[in-house]
């Protein structure tokens, strides 16, 4: 395993990464799972719901873990380099052009555009994360329909929107019910 390839990976997601955060996992997932075969789809998913749980932007900490799985500390380094450099370098030229046009409405359109395009990103995540979730092995049907998931996922959603609870206490929450449902 070439730290430089690992790099070159993360720096081409960081490169087409638009919308960030869930919009990436797709295609993270299908470089470090499908193509590279880095990881198994298990793997892959255990690594999102760590990313999740620890502070910083998604599609970063998800490339420090598969780069520290797969080429350690080193391999951390070169991935989440790769999937922030082009991120930095295009955040400070569209500043520049957003300060210069943020008055056109063509402009104004493009970004609602963007916004479209994101949320459909987001959407395909979300279905991967869902199937992942909610089935075993990611095999959706009958026989892999994990139902403890399912109610952990409704009960979080429920206490969620209805008392706006704390994400952390809520991730506590899921965890200690994971450990209740599945030992």
């Amino acid at each position: 395993m070439s730290l430089l390839r690992l790099f070159f990976i993360f720096l081409q997601i960081g490169f087409f990464s638009i919308g960030g955060g869930y919009a990436v996992i797709p295609m993270i997932s299908q470089e470090v799972v499908s193509s590279q075969h880095w990881l198994s789809a298990q793997e892959f998913t255990d690594i999102i719901t760590i990313s999740q749980m620890t502070p910083g932007p998604l599609a970063v900490n998800t490339s420090t873990f598969v780069g520290m799985r797969v080429a350690g500390i080193y391999g951390a380094l070169c991935a989440t380099m790769g999937c922030i450099s082009i991120g930095v370098i295009i955040a400070y030229g569209i500043y520049h052009i957003f300060q210069r046009f943020s008055s056109s409405p063509i402009f104004m359109e493009i970004l609602k555009g963007l916004k479209a395009g994101s949320l459909g990103l987001i959407m395909a995540a979300a279905a991967i994360i869902v199937s992942l979730a909610f089935f075993k092995e990611g095999k959706i049907a009958i026989k892999a329909v994990q139902i403890p998931a399912i109610l952990i996922f409704l009960l979080i959603l429920f206490i969620s929107r209805k008392w706006k609870a704390n994400p952390i206490v809520l991730m506590m929450l899921s965890g200690i019910m994971g450990i209740m449902f599945y030992l």
